[in-house]
């Protein structure tokens, strides 16, 4: 599947408030899920396989580094055995780092929202704005995400540039 994404990605102590204002909101309130995502060394773009009580996908994505809402083009395969393909592409290309996270995942319409504690790197909130069928144009795209960021009050400063892979990879190289 090939989805088109405008997404930002947040610090965010305040968990419980976006929580809040989602239900407020009427989100619909998919459940937590436990995951681990695997990123595998590609020449660009990431590729991950993540594995959850959830979501079990290996995607493949391009998106550049900016801190404001920017545009993610994905490709995605739902996965029926996810430990076997972790083995093949663990073999094939080697694995460049693991993350932890527990996830809860929400959707209001064509947007998803994700609450994030990762392991070693804190909490956070995602905003995607996604594109399934290409009925939806960026522009939307990116005005639905940047109208969520403020119903949340979540400031510039509080935006995130990188993927929680990079933000761990330089936590190791410090």
């Amino acid at each position: 599947m090939n989805l088109t994404n405008v997404e930002i990605k947040a610090r965010c102590e305040e968990l419980d408030r976006i929580r809040d204002l989602l239900k407020e909101a009427g989100a619909d309130y998919k459940g937590t899920d436990h995951q681990i995502d695997t990123y595998f060394r590609v020449a660009e773009g990431q590729l991950k396989l993540r594995q959850g009580t959830i979501e079990n996908n290996l995607i493949y994505y391009h998106r550049p580094d900016r801190k404001d809402p920017k545009r993610s083009d994905v490709q995605l395969v739902s996965l029926v055995n996810p430990r076997e393909m972790k083995s093949l592409l663990a073999e094939a290309i080697g694995i460049k780092i693991e993350i932890r996270k527990k996830r809860e995942i929400y959707f209001i319409d064509n947007v998803k929202f994700h609450l994030d504690e990762v392991e070693e790197l804190g909490r956070f909130v995602e905003i995607e704005a996604i594109d399934r069928d290409g009925s939806r144009d960026e522009e939307a795209l990116r005005r639905q995400c940047r109208n969520y960021m403020t119903e949340f009050g979540i400031d510039k400063e509080d935006l995130i540039s990188h993927s929680y892979s990079d933000m761990k990879r330089n936590l190791k190289n410090r």
